[in-house]
Formats: C-alpha cells, structure tokens, sequence
C-alpha cells in the first residue's frame, strides 16, 4: 500500500455526504424492529448471531434459505430453541409472488445476475407487509452487531427517514474493484447497505432489483434521486477474499458502473433522471480510465506476488465486461427501473395487510406453484410490541410444527451431533 491516500478526478470515493448522520440517539427515541430478516446461503451456525439480536430485542428472526448448505428445518434444528423464529426455504424464485420485472429480463445474457438475494429480500417486503411489520432490519449473516442498541436506534430513526443504515466497520464493504483501489491506498469508503439496513414500511414502497448494488437501487427513486436516508451505529464485516476469483468483479461491473454513473450526479446535487445518453458516455469513458489507473497502480505497488496477479486478474476481468456495457444499455435499464418501481407500488398496494402468519405465509407463492417450506417455532404473535410475558415463555406450534431431534439422530444437514 502506497503511504499517502490517492484520489482519482475520474472515481468518488465516498457518497457520505448524501446521509444525514446520527452521531447519537435519544434513548426514548429508539425503538425495536419488528423483526431482524437475514438471506443465507451459508450453513446455519453462521445465524447463531442474529438469533442472539433478535432474543435481546425481543422480536422474529427471519431465515431466507436457499443452496445445498442450508435449510428452514437445519436452522430450526441448530439455533437455540428459545429463538423466536421464521425460517423459510427459497427453492425457486420464480416460484414467489413477485411482479415480472422489465429490469430483469431488459438485459443481455451474459449480464444476467444469478444470485437469488434480490428476490429473498423482495420477499421478505411482501411478508412484512402482509403482516403488518413497519420496521424491519436486514441483516447479512457475515455482519456482527456489537451493540444491540445501534439496531434499536436505527429502528427509531424510520420515524423520520424511509431507511437507515448502519456504519460498517471491520473488513470494507465494496465492489472488486473499489476494494483494489482501496488496497493500493486509493481515497474509498463504504456507503450503507442492505448488509445492515433498517426499513420503514409504510412510506417505503421499493424493491431490490436483481443486479449488483441492489441495495442502492432500493434507495433510489429513479425518477427522482435518493429517498430520506440517514446513518447511524456501527456493525462489523466479516473478512472475505474479494479477489478470490476473477469472475466476481466480472459480475460486478455493470450494476456497479450503473450506480457509481447515478451517484456521480447525486453527488453534484443533480437528479438521476439527467442520466441521458451524453452522461453514460462521458461516465464509461471515466470508468475506463479509473480502472486503468488502478490497474496500474497495482503493478506498481509492492505486493504479495500472487495477491498482486489475482488483483490484476480480477481489474482485466472487470475492464473486458466494461466493454461491453453501452450507455444505451444503461438508459434503458434506469427506465424500466422507473417502471419497474411503479409495477411493484402497485403490486404491493394490491396485497391484503395485517394477515395471520399462516394466511401470510400461504399467499408469498403464485398461484399455482408449490406452496414455500418454512419452519416456525416459539411464534409470539405478528408484532414485537402486542408481547406479554405469558407469550414470551409459551411455545406456539402452527403450521409445519419444528421436529425434536435425539442427540443420535442426524441434523436436517445430514450431519452427525
């Protein structure tokens, strides 16, 4: 790493400064979610933190499952059995009562995203919406919390603003190719994210399009420029190799070069919607200068031999799908998010509102297609605030009712206690 920070006339390395920050927070002010929901694809001793925050607030977890590591019925099986828990398996996402969106289907192939968070925490809305939830907290399960109350304050904090997010500390949360130029002593910070991300449901009616950087998307009004957005507290990143294989920063590219392109018109105090054809052109130009630059920087520096080629391989990844992106692709995929924003109100404002959580759970698939597997164990009700004392210490067993297991018996997992 170089010995004085870098900045680059072609690359912001921080958008902050479009969050109102809160330092601090009145104690009356704070408040609990209505539930914590964390998307997994990990095994399930990596929720074991979340259910920790969810029984010190005294609310629902919610387990999105999807992949061969992890399941509704292990999660049951594994988290403590006091945790107040909703655990649901995602086998087929077109199989989720979700609109058809234009942003999903407007692109080429080769830039089709094929992970599923975007559609579990789509899912995790319409839920919480069905049930009457105005406060939820996504959080990714490889972040730690280590004050319960920052959660609580950012929940307190959707009084006024439409999201909130948390400061995440640790190991940085950006993009392959922010992550380099960060290495190489680039000027690059984080901004907030659904990895740690407080929701108000009532005026907030967005979605997480299926493409890199969807959480910046949700904060966005394409038409407009960012909702009301604040940060405050703090959580912690687990550490992850970002330059593990060239094929994530490939993956990365477009969504990042879409909203790096948009915020750099927020930044200046201008609305996404001056995002024409002349903007894009001038934006990827910058793009490929910035990656080139940091490219260069890499080589240059004095690096581990073999980080140095996995750093180089993933920027000549990035730089080979930036080819291929146009500023007509990015034009119209900011139009049918327009569209596609408007498609989910509607979708959402055509959803019943306050259903029992079985009604609830039964209404998150299309007609039609199977029925989602979900786990429930120690349900006290839909809303953290209706608790009595008497709920807090009765197990409630409804619909698919959690199994016991003997200390012979194999996990859900297939693996021996």
């Amino acid at each position: 790493m170089t010995g004085s920070v870098v900045h680059s006339q072609d690359h912001h390395g921080s958008h902050r400064h479009l969050l109102w920050s809160a330092d601090t927070l009145n104690k009356d002010l704070r408040k609990a979610p209505h539930a914590i929901i964390v998307p997994t694809v990990r095994r399930p001793a990596h929720l074991a933190h979340a259910a920790n925050l969810a029984a010190q607030l005294e609310c629902p977890l919610v387990t999105l499952h999807s992949g061969k590591y992890t399941n509704a019925k292990a999660a049951a099986w594994r988290l403590p059995k006091e945790t107040d828990l909703l655990a649901i398996d995602i086998l087929d996402p077109a199989h989720l009562r979700l609109p058809d969106f234009e942003t999903s289907s407007t692109l080429p192939l080769r830039f089709v995203r094929r992970a599923d968070t975007s559609a579990k925490r789509n899912l995790a809305l319409i839920l919480s919406h069905l049930l009457g939830w105005q406060r939820i907290v996504f959080l990714d399960d490889d972040i730690f919390v280590d004050d319960v109350s920052h959660l609580e304050a950012a929940a307190g904090l959707l009084s006024m603003y439409s999201a909130v997010g948390l400061s995440i500390g640790g190991f940085p949360d950006n993009s392959v190719v922010c992550h380099a130029y960060r290495d190489v002593g680039g000027n690059q910070e984080s901004f907030i994210g659904g990895g740690a991300l407080a929701v108000e449901m009532s005026r907030n009616h967005s979605f997480f399009p299926n493409i890199y950087n969807e959480d910046w998307f949700y904060l966005l009004d394409a038409k407009k420029g960012l909702q009301q957005l604040a940060v405050t507290g703090a959580v912690r990143q687990r550490p992850y190799d970002p330059y593990r294989t060239p094929g994530r920063a490939r993956a990365q590219e477009f969504g990042d070069v879409l909203a790096e392109g948009v915020f750099w018109l927020l930044d200046q105090s201008r609305s996404a919607a001056e995002a024409g054809p002349g903007h894009w052109m001038d934006f990827l130009a910058r793009r490929e200068r910035f990656i080139a630059h940091v490219l260069t920087m890499v080589e240059e520096a004095k690096l581990d031999p073999g980080e140095q080629s996995r750093m180089v391989a993933a920027l000549k990844a990035a730089k080979g799908r930036l080819a291929h992106i146009t500023p007509r692709m990015c034009q119209d995929y900011l139009r049918a998010l327009s569209d596609d924003q408007e498609r989910w109100r509607l979708h959402i404002e055509g959803l019943e509102k306050g259903l029992s959580l079985g009604a609830a759970l039964r209404t998150l698939t299309k007609p039609g297609c199977p029925t989602l597997r979900w786990e429930i164990k120690n349900h006290r009700g839909s809303l953290p605030d209706k608790r009595t004392a008497a709920s807090s210490t009765r197990s409630h067993s409804i619909l698919n009712e959690t199994r016991k297991h003997s200390p012979a018996d194999r996990n859900p997992l297939g693996e021996r206690v």
